[in-house]
């Protein structure tokens, strides 16, 4: 009579245990593609006194990691781009700015230095190889490789990523 029960028992612990376990985050490669040399402005950086267009080309002088994941609005394949840090490095951005960034379609995330250190965001450049163009989310798109799958699940937020940026502002 009780071997039912501790089945049945078993088999919740077992669900729970599956259900709460964490999800895998996605892999990040680097990159065999070539950087990009297009010098047409893709964003502009503000800050207090300047406000600068960034190309793609400026962007990519970092070096390009990839990561194939199924982004949660649709487009799935191999994201390209750099470490939004090494970005913030090469453009001689101080560490301790938050980060507005502003979509062409106004929405807007905050990205703070605690965000910035809690976890890695990809600023990517190129799905399957080609360039992001705003038919298709870009030209950038910001995206934390290790939350893909848990955002794609639902559970973890989705309000920090952000596509089809034009604007990044630097608040101290």
């Amino acid at each position: 009579m009780f071997a039912p029960v501790r089945k049945i028992l078993m088999m919740m612990a077992f669900a729970a245990g599956v259900f709460a376990a964490p999800v895998p985050a996605a892999e990040v490669t680097s990159s065999a593609l070539s950087p990009s040399t297009d010098a047409s402005p893709v964003l502009t950086l503000h800050s207090a006194d300047v406000h600068r267009p960034i190309s793609r080309a400026a962007i990519e002088q970092s070096p390009l990691y990839e990561v194939v994941l199924q982004h949660f609005e649709g487009p799935k394949g191999s994201f390209a781009g750099v470490w939004l840090d090494d970005f913030l490095e090469a453009q001689g951005i101080d560490v301790s700015a938050t980060l507005r960034f502003i979509a062409h379609d106004d929405y807007t995330t905050f990205i703070t230095p605690e965000d910035r250190a809690a976890k890695r965001y990809l600023l990517v450049t190129r799905l399957d190889g080609k360039s992001l163009t705003r038919n298709e989310f870009g030209p950038t798109m910001l995206v934390i490789p290790e939350d893909a799958e848990a955002v794609e699940a639902g559970t973890e937020s989705m309000t920090p990523w952000i596509w089809s940026i034009k604007d990044i502002y630097l608040q101290q």
